[in-house]
């Protein structure tokens, strides 16, 4: 990372966090405790109102607007990559955001990266519009945290009905998969969103509630795997979504 991306990173940081130590800002930046106290120092000699000292923590005595710096090549392959992937599996609504992000970002890139094309691609030549309406859907009625009555068929064709509260979409082997209250198991489930038949709103909302929700889920993941990157990558026993 060069020093002026390294400054531009502790600057945002900072704005978004109460106190942070020296500590926590070299383990997020990879660098050492004694660059950091160096580049604070230099940062509030360019009159960044940085206040703190070493072994206590820093913060922002004020809203600091900082000019963005510009993407290298590998930030700007990484954009395009991440872009092309929600808009071929996105849904229509964040496919639609992707490429308006994308025209966006391109219009602001100096000439000589306007031309630059990542080799990795996402081909949308199968999507399915039945499914990234779904998703749509899913991805609203999450956010609301509306109930749902959800038809189902399982791996075996059953169908099932089950009252829910959609609490998140995760992508993983290819698979969209709705993570979900079930009232019926009073437990979490996980189910394919590619087996969901219907998915009906009742007109009511849910509240937040201990224990129910999806940090409460990941938390739970952490411990039978032992790390957290696990938790949305495997259905418990007797999940419908496998």
């Amino acid at each position: 990372m060069r020093r002026a991306d390294r400054l531009f990173q502790i600057v945002q940081i900072l704005r978004h966090r109460r106190l942070t130590t020296a500590q926590q800002l070299a383990e997020r930046l990879e660098v050492s405790t004694r660059t950091v106290y160096r580049d604070i120092q230099d940062l509030c000699l360019s009159g960044i109102p940085i206040e703190g000292e070493a072994g206590v923590g820093y913060l922002l005595r004020q809203e600091v607007s900082v000019p963005p710096l510009m993407f290298n090549e590998q930030e700007l392959e990484a954009i395009q990559v991440g872009m092309r992937m929600v808009q071929a599996q996105g849904g229509h609504e964040l496919a639609s955001a992707a490429k308006q992000a994308m025209i966006k970002v391109e219009a602001v890139l100096p000439d000589r990266l306007k031309a630059y094309q990542s080799l990795m691609f996402a081909p949308d030549f199968y999507s399915d519009s039945q499914l990234f309406s779904l998703l749509d859907l899913l991805r609203k009625y999450a956010r609301e945290r509306e109930y749902l009555m959800l038809s189902y068929q399982d791996v075996n064709q059953a169908e099932s009905e089950r009252q829910i509260r959609p609490l998140a979409l995760y992508y993983w082997q290819g698979v969209w998969t709705l993570l979900a209250w079930c009232e019926l198991r009073n437990d979490f489930r996980n189910f394919r969103v590619d087996r969901i038949t219907g998915a009906l709103p009742l007109g009511s909302h849910f509240d937040h509630s201990a224990g129910q929700e999806m940090a409460d889920y990941i938390a739970k993941m952490t411990a039978l795997y032992g790390r957290p990157a696990v938790s949305l990558a495997r259905c418990e026993p007797g999940n419908e979504g496998l």
